[in-house]
């Protein structure tokens, strides 16, 4: 409903913002660091959202990034993950760092975000990784004609598997590669480097 909105920044709160748009407040539930990172108050900002509706709960959420937003939207499709707690791992872990552990099975890493167990960062991790297989499926034929750019280099393929895991196509993934100048370096620095390329 609301791609983005843009307006004067009226409000910070602990888990929230309020933005001006023509004299109406929107109520924005942001993570801890996109908050840190908006800027001061009556500054004009720009933030992506998600309008969230359940039966109990109308609320606008909103993201600094389109890859926060792309987490966000990633983490509401795993049973039993609601927005509440999509929000917290926001404010835990970068969409990078996210999709890092789940490229690697990290599940000591996502235990340390706050409400997050073992069973619940297992479950995060199949299901994603279960996604990840799925759509690797369904564009085999696309991957057989991969550029030169993986040239057995283990850490970019784990990256493109990443930046695919945040819903970015591997055609989109192998053009922003090919910009990046030195790929011996780690998953989580490639998947940074494709994130600041990708998300322009």
């Amino acid at each position: 409903m609301f791609a983005y909105i843009k307006g004067s920044l009226e409000e910070k709160s602990t888990n929230y913002v309020v933005i001006d748009v023509g004299g109406i407040g929107y109520k924005i539930f942001m993570s801890n660091i996109s908050i840190n990172e908006i800027g001061e108050i009556g500054k004009n900002v720009k933030v992506h959202t998600y309008y969230y509706v359940r039966e109990d709960n109308i609320s606008l959420y909103g993201f600094l990034t389109r890859d926060e937003l792309k987490m966000f939207e990633l983490l509401l499709s795993v049973s039993g993950i609601g927005a509440k707690s999509a929000i917290t791992m926001l404010s835990n872990i970068t969409p990078a760092g996210f999709a890092c552990a789940i490229i690697s099975n990290n599940v000591a890493l996502l235990k340390k975000i706050p409400g997050i167990g073992t069973k619940t960062a297992q479950r995060i991790i199949l299901e994603l990784q279960d996604k990840l297989k799925a759509e690797q499926e369904l564009t085999a034929e696309e991957n057989n004609s991969e550029i030169d750019v993986i040239n057995n280099n283990e850490n970019a393929e784990e990256a493109i598997q990443a930046l695919q895991i945040l819903g970015y196509s591997k055609k989109e993934i192998d053009k922003a590669f090919e910009k990046i100048a030195n790929k011996d370096v780690s998953v989580e620095e490639l998947i940074k480097k494709g994130l600041s390329i990708l998300s322009r």
